[in-house]
């Protein structure tokens, strides 16, 4: 009984208030505020490009269709991008949407654990052989994010203390790799045989089949410096023995 009267209240509190008892005002707002928030902590780059107030109504308006459902509000967020392409006061701003999956991407990464990463050493007594049949896992946080347009830049233009200089969204695609490190998130700009070997990896594949897919998508792709990037970024979980 209990939780079905909580689960009652709750949705009185998502409810609009012309529809729903005035004295749950109170609440209601205290609620839409709180989670309004918590939103613009995980977009901070959506909140930058939209402005304060336009993203509070976008953050009520999101948070009545898709309320949280536990108790982590760093975990309250995964469905905002794909709300957020769809909303149409928003539909101007084409790029706001693949924005958000970045910042959602380094807001999951930024809460992951900081785990084991892979050990070079470990590689350096491999035969080639060994090496080319092996399959490696991604550490916590990693991500791979997508976009038609210059997400990266737009990101770094976003931050307080960047310059005036516009983004120009043509110089897109990008493709964005989310990093969980020792001292928060990050992440680098691939290119698209990188973005492929990534990809392919993250499917289970060997690194010598990864490579050869990554050559697909990009004629000239350079196995040592792919690998070399990607270990030098720690995204690689330690070997499982």
């Amino acid at each position: 009984m209990l939780r079905e009267w909580q689960a009652a209240f709750a949705a009185q509190l998502l409810t609009d208030a012309s529809v729903s008892e005035k004295r749950l005002a109170i609440h209601r707002h205290h609620v839409a505020s709180s989670l309004a928030r918590a939103l613009a902590v995980s977009f901070p780059t959506v909140e930058a490009l939209v402005g304060a107030e336009f993203f509070r109504e976008t953050a009520r308006r999101f948070v009545m269709q898709d309320p949280p459902r536990q108790p982590v509000l760093a975990e309250y967020g995964a469905g905002f991008a794909d709300f957020l392409a769809e909303y149409a006061p928003a539909r101007g701003l084409s790029y706001l949407a693949d924005t958000a999956r970045l910042d959602w991407a380094l807001n999951v990464a930024f809460h992951s654990p900081y785990a084991g990463r892979l050990d070079a050493a470990a590689l350096a007594t491999m035969t080639a052989d060994d090496l080319a049949g092996l399959s490696l896992a991604f550490a916590p946080g990693v991500a791979l994010v997508r976009s038609a347009y210059p997400i990266g830049l737009i990101w770094k233009a976003s931050q307080p203390d960047a310059g005036d200089e516009p983004v120009d969204l043509a110089r897109g695609p990008a493709r964005v790799l989310v990093l969980r490190q020792s001292d928060g998130a990050s992440f680098v700009s691939l290119g698209e045989g990188e973005a492929a070997f990534v990809e392919a990896l993250d499917d289970g594949r060997s690194i010598e089949a990864a490579a050869g897919m990554a050559a697909a998508a990009e004629p000239g792709f350079d196995l040592s410096r792919a690998f070399a990037l990607l270990n030098t970024c720690e995204v690689f979980a330690a070997l499982q023995h």
